[in-house]
């Protein structure tokens, strides 16, 4: 089993580049979907982040308002901090069930936006980083995703920075071109993760 893990600021367009990975025959592994999965109404995750962060990080309807705890989080290093501390165990626990049902020669895909963070890369055979420009990806999450540049700021400030991440790099996705322009460069990417496989 060749483990990837993939990464990238957000704004990247890591999420298409996993997507198109899966859609060549990678098994994907999203660390923020699972992250999403563990702090679902009903689950333990959620009551431990409701008893940390308090009741007004709740909807009305008991689900996690991830906007209120996002803006409590990304202000504040030592609650961002807090927070992972509850969420990553349980992602690490479903991602470990997750591998055990994958057959050994797949080659893994783990989407992890925080690979860089939290000092991940030494637990993948192979880090992917999909790189785009900080002004290029300002552009996109404002004017795409709707969301406030000054939001999108107080973000990248609490990501590691482009260089940290393209340090890690056994392979770059360089992002910033057409999505004609990205396909072929993941058709590259699959190409050489078979070959890492197979050696």
């Amino acid at each position: 089993m060749l483990k990837v893990g993939l990464t990238g600021g957000i704004g990247s367009g890591k999420s298409e580049v996993s997507r198109r990975l899966a859609a060549c025959g990678a098994v994907l592994i999203d660390a923020d979907k699972i992250a999403r999965e563990v702090v679902e109404p009903g689950t333990a995750g959620l009551a431990h982040v409701a008893g940390v962060f308090g009741t007004e990080v709740l909807h009305e309807d008991g689900s996690l308002n991830r906007e209120r705890l996002g803006s409590i989080v990304f202000a504040d290093s030592e609650k961002l901090a807090s927070l992972n501390a509850i969420v990553h165990p349980l992602v690490g626990a479903r991602v470990a069930e997750l591998q055990e049902q994958t057959d050994d020669d797949a080659i893994m895909v783990y989407d992890v936006p925080l690979l860089a963070e939290n000092n991940l890369a030494p637990m993948y055979d192979v880090v992917v980083v999909v790189d785009a420009s900080d002004e290029v990806r300002l552009a996109r999450l404002v004017e795409l995703r709707g969301m406030n540049e000054q939001d999108v700021r107080a973000r990248f400030a609490a990501q590691a920075t482009r260089e940290n991440r393209l340090k890690l790099a056994d392979i770059v996705v360089s992002n910033e071109g057409s999505l004609e322009e990205l396909q072929a460069r993941v058709d590259e990417v699959w190409s050489e993760l078979i070959a890492r496989a197979a050696s």
